[in-house]
């Protein structure tokens, strides 16, 4: 059973400002709190259904029962248990030579943050460097749109420009006037910008871009989400490469 107390100190972590104060977040669902579990994060509590309970029975866990995880859960349909885990920052500094990492510039949708994290994931990029004004790596929408991705994935924030100019390594951009994803060779070294779902990749970035890449377009579409643009570019970039 969980406590009224315990009930609004969970849903007052849905609140940014209290996850990084706690330096915690949330996850849902047999198959992410299943990954939590193996991987190295550190979990506070968890809370889950009599069914989840009888499956892994040799796991601690506060019974709840349906209604209860309704309360405490942000998801439509809640999932069978809801993990609280601690948050990991990365440690140390990306490691851009010898890498193929991803830089994100003011993505600012959770789902999409998620989605790109899962995509990386993917196609064996561990690193991603974002805006600060980028989406919170612990947004519950974004652990969720990972898919457990986030365990695999580290994330850095910091100020682009100057990332960028001090590269070590190609940086490529996806830019409208850029040349045909097409005719690139697959990369297992350098840095692909990702603009902003809406305004793309900002002014004072685009004199660090040293090769503009641009996915054809064929029909009649204004443009592409940020995270379907991304699987499409890294398909052809991460073509053949053992991870990276």
């Amino acid at each position: 059973m969980v406590t009224k107390n315990e009930v609004k100190y969970i849903q007052s972590l849905y609140q940014k400002k209290n996850r990084l104060e706690e330096r915690l977040f949330i996850a849902e669902g047999p198959k992410l709190v299943g990954e939590m579990l193996q991987s190295g994060y550190v979990i506070r509590n968890i809370y889950a259904t009599s069914q989840w309970c009888d499956n892994n029975s040799n796991i601690p866990a506060t019974p709840v029962s349906d209604a209860e995880l309704e309360k405490i859960s942000l998801l439509q349909t809640p999932n069978q248990v809801l993990a609280i885990g601690e948050q990991r920052p990365p440690s140390g500094d990306p490691v851009l030579k010898g890498h193929f990492s991803l830089v994100l510039d003011g993505i600012q949708d959770p789902g999409n943050l998620g989605t790109i994290i899962r995509i990386a994931d993917w196609f064996g990029i561990s690193q991603i460097i974002a805006s600060p004004d980028t989406a919170e790596f612990y947004n519950p929408k974004v652990i969720q749109s990972t898919m457990g991705s986030f365990l695999r994935v580290n994330l850095w924030y910091q100020p682009l420009q100057e990332l960028l100019s001090q590269s070590p390594v190609p940086v490529f951009g996806a830019l409208l006037n850029g040349k045909s994803i097409h005719s690139q060779q697959p990369l297992n070294e350098g840095l692909l910008v990702i603009g902003n779902e809406s305004k793309g990749i900002r002014e004072p970035l685009l004199p660090f871009i040293s090769n503009a890449l641009t996915i054809p377009r064929i029909g009649h579409a204004e443009s592409l989400n940020a995270a379907v643009a991304t699987g499409i570019l890294l398909s052809h970039l991460r073509a053949g490469i053992n991870g990276g």
